[in-house]
């Protein structure tokens, strides 16, 4: 519609309400309000493509997940590998649609919250459930569909990683179990801790934020990786490792570790790259309110620096492993599995931080990233634990290092920006400036410890339920 018939359509209501002609500056509001209209309801379309887009790009993963799962098995378990990826999206999607995203974000999302609760629509005076909102998407207006997509994207995404590591073990039955359990109430309460502003952890509230600043992690280093990565440590100690791995026939310990080389390298490099792409929008949707505070201009920043750790982390695993090999064994060779894993472990680290740090240091969190992903990789491997794809240095140890880097590297201009506080900064920043505060860092660490004490805690329990 134009601007005359915006004139036009003013005219006629003023003049329709009163037997004179309107006068300017009646005409002015009229105009005015209905531009101000125009405006919010094309920010909110725009709002909701943008999640929509992002959840699609995100859920995409889903297939970077089953390609490098499928490339790394032997060829009689493709069929097996491919069907828990699969179980995984759809049991995610039923576990969260029925208790997951109330437990997660039900009850206020109101950043001026003062009220703290252990998990959604769930009352801390009263210590009984005190709404029966969003439990099977009960109350959801049409405007929130889109975040509620999105979310279910990120809860799918931290179920999958368990798959890989557990190729070639666990029954089906047994293992869309563990699909419902995480995603109906694990993840929600690491969610709601760490992101709802009703969690005692976050940085989405405007006040009583833990310390004066809480808990940054911005795309889920912690709440997506490394839960689902820890969750994989505890389930492949519970089945043990692949028949022939690491003990004979006589449950004697090899000598030397049985490797099962993956029968692809081009599915997993597939998969590298199909992940790579889908954490565009994983790092970048996570804004979530595109158009709030000009919070657009920062996406492009968000997207590059989740690139620089993706390649730091790449050509560091590959350098390293290429020196080490050479001086073992004084030939020069380059190994493609590595690089990939290097690749992955970047863009794990990166995303806690990716909104709060300049571009420089997300190439030393790729560094970083890519030599601890080496060195617990082979720390797995003397400990006889048998990751099929190593997402457990990936994920739950880089998830690890990506939520300590914010204490580090967080920005102070980019912090008052995103999260509207700077008194509390990254400690390399504090240190500049003659100061040794590390209360960020306090913050990031409380959070790592939470989220590792409270699967810990509940895997054991469950444990001991079903023994």
């Amino acid at each position: 519609m134009s601007s005359s018939s915006t004139y036009e359509s003013c005219l006629a209501n003023l003049s329709a309400k009163s037997a004179s002609i309107p006068n300017t500056e009646d005409l002015l509001v009229c105009i005015s309000s209905s531009f101000d209209s125009r405006t919010t309801s094309t920010n909110s379309a725009v709002e909701v493509f943008y999640l929509l887009y992002a959840a699609s790009l995100v859920f995409l993963m889903q297939a970077g997940f089953a390609m490098i799962a499928a490339g790394c098995v032997r060829t009689n378990n493709i069929q097996n590998t491919l069907l828990k990826n699969l179980l995984d999206a759809c049991g995610a999607a039923l576990g969260f649609y029925t208790v997951g995203y109330a437990f997660a974000w039900g009850g206020s999302t109101d950043r001026n919250t003062t009220q703290k609760t252990f998990i959604g629509n769930y009352s801390s005076h009263s210590f009984m459930f005190d709404s029966t909102e969003s439990f099977f998407m009960m109350g959801l207006d049409f405007a929130e569909l889109s975040f509620w997509l999105f979310q279910l994207a990120f809860c799918s995404a931290s179920a999958t990683i368990v798959a890989g590591t557990l190729a070639e073990r666990c029954q089906m039955g047994a293992y869309l179990g563990y699909s419902l359990m995480l995603a109906g109430f694990v993840y929600p309460v690491i969610v709601h801790q760490i992101w709802s502003p009703s969690g005692f952890l976050t940085a989405q509230r405007e006040t009583d934020v833990l310390w004066g600043v809480g808990m940054v992690d911005f795309a889920g280093s912690t709440v997506v990786h490394l839960t689902g990565g820890m969750t994989a440590l505890i389930a492949t100690k519970i089945l043990g490792p692949r028949a022939g791995r690491f003990y004979d026939l006589r449950g004697r310990v090899l000598d030397t570790p049985k490797d099962f080389p993956g029968h692809s390298l081009a599915l997993q490099m597939l998969g590298v790259f199909i992940l790579w792409f889908g954490w565009y929008g994983f790092n970048t949707g996570s804004i979530i309110r595109l158009t709030n505070d000009l919070r657009y201009t920062y996406v492009s920043k968000i997207a590059i620096n989740t690139t620089l750790a993706a390649a730091s982390g790449t050509v560091t695993t590959l350098f390293i492993h290429t020196v080490v090999q050479e001086r073992l064994t004084g030939e020069v060779t380059y190994n493609l599995q590595y690089a990939m894993n290097g690749c992955l472990s970047g863009l794990v680290a990166i995303t806690a931080g990716c909104s709060v740090i300049e571009s420089w240091a997300s190439i030393i969190i790729g560094i970083v990233a890519g030599g601890l992903y080496l060195v617990f990789s082979r720390q797995l491997v003397k400990c006889r634990i048998d990751d099929a794809v190593d997402a457990i240095p990936v994920h739950m140890i880089n998830g690890i290092w990506g939520t300590f880097s914010v204490g580090l590297f967080a920005s102070p201009n980019l912090l008052e920006i995103l999260y509207g506080r700077s008194d509390h900064v990254g400690w390399f920043y504090s240190l500049s400036k003659g100061s040794a505060d590390a209360t960020l860092l306090a913050c990031q660490v409380v959070g790592i410890i939470f989220t590792a004490g409270k699967l810990f805690n509940h895997y054991f329990t469950c444990s001991l339920t079903f023994v």
